[in-house]
């Protein structure tokens, strides 16, 4: 079992996350602004947190095994994740990353693709830029799990693959993940850790 704090526990990928890590017996902390959705959870502890307070996180994943950053990156950059840690003296960081850093057959970024959507530009280069800043990090041992092109609601199978650092597609010709699935490829992470500073993709 191990002590897992979770940045963006209420999100979408992050109250996924939450439910595999309880499924599988760890003790997690959920971090949010507001984690009065959450309620009273058996091996859950909830801290209302805003993330971008140093202090405040500093405190919060203070004595856990690992971090699991689900927040979105622009509102929550590398720096502001990783220096905390640093100081609380947690080793592992884990990121739910994006796809848009991922690449394409002809070796370009599926960002820089003609017809990427214009309303995930900002979000998706955010999250680019966390990558590249983590590839300089040379304290902590992290891994950045970039989902499939569409990041969705639906059932947990157990029935994906992973990649590195190309897109997947699936024979159908569509990218996706659920947020059920992702969390597993987290978690297995979390307990197996096999991508120590690297990003690595998961999808159908």
């Amino acid at each position: 079992m191990s002590k897992i704090a979770i940045i963006g526990a209420t999100g979408r990928a992050g109250s996924q996350l939450l439910e595999e890590a309880l499924r599988r017996g760890h003790s997690v902390t959920a971090i949010a602004r507001d984690t009065s959705k959450i309620g009273q959870r058996a091996g859950v502890v909830s801290k209302n947190v805003d993330a971008l307070d140093a202090e405040a996180l500093q405190a919060a994943v203070a004595g856990h095994d690992v971090v699991i950053s689900a927040a979105h990156f622009t509102t929550l950059p590398a720096s502001a994740v990783v220096s905390p840690m640093k100081k609380a003296g947690v080793k592992r960081l884990l990121v739910v990353g994006g796809a848009g850093s991922l690449l394409l057959p002809d070796g370009t970024r599926v960002i820089d693709s003609e017809g990427f959507p214009q309303a995930y530009k900002a979000e998706a280069g955010a999250g680019a830029l966390f990558l590249e800043n983590l590839r300089q990090e040379k304290e902590l041992d992290w891994t950045f799990l970039s989902p499939s092109a569409e990041f969705v609601e639906g059932e947990r199978t157990g029935a994906f693959r992973v990649g590195k650092d190309d897109l997947l597609v699936s024979s159908a010709g569509r990218s996706w993940i659920t947020f059920a699935d992702y969390a597993i490829a987290m978690l297995d992470e979390v307990e197996t850790p096999t991508h120590s500073r690297q990003r690595f993709t998961v999808g159908y």
